[in-house]
């Protein structure tokens, strides 16, 4: 499977990631912001490198190019996003999939598709799950609006 686990995460988030894949015998890579630079995390890694230089501390862990540089410098196969940040965003799966590394997540086509509730409202229905009944979208006309109001 994995060799090695980027975790693209701060605090106990990442803590707790690599705790698990160290369970399952991968080595682990941090990321750390340089306000990070004394965090825990940097140090239960198995290697540490610093992201995001002259960005924030925010920026740096929603860097996606920093990201990838760092899990190909450091040989990882993988990247775990942990929770928050990166987790959700569709195009840093699609860059991890464009630089040959294993996303540990969703794909991003079904981040797309259930990353909003119109989208998995309709998603759901096509799988026939009951939902409750609702409008769709009603989009900007204010008139279709009014009329959907109506009724």
């Amino acid at each position: 499977m994995f060799r090695k686990i980027l975790v693209a995460n701060r605090g106990e988030i990442a803590i707790r990631v690599m705790r698990a894949a160290n369970e399952l015998g991968k080595k682990t890579v941090a990321v750390y912001a340089e306000e990070d630079k004394l965090s825990l995390h940097r140090f239960k890694a198995d290697e540490a490198y610093r992201i995001g230089g002259g960005l924030g501390p925010v920026a740096a862990y929603l860097s996606i190019p920093e990201i990838i540089r760092v899990a190909k410098e450091s040989g990882a196969d993988a990247i775990h996003p942990g929770y928050g940040l990166l987790s959700e965003n569709p195009d840093f799966v699609d860059a991890c999939k464009a630089a040959g590394i294993t996303f540990i997540g969703p794909s991003a086509d079904t981040m797309r598709a259930l990353g909003d509730k119109a989208s998995a409202r309709r998603v759901a229905i096509g799988a026939g799950v009951p939902v409750i009944p609702a409008t769709e979208v009603l989009g900007e006309d204010m008139e279709a609006i009014k009329t959907e109001a109506a009724t």
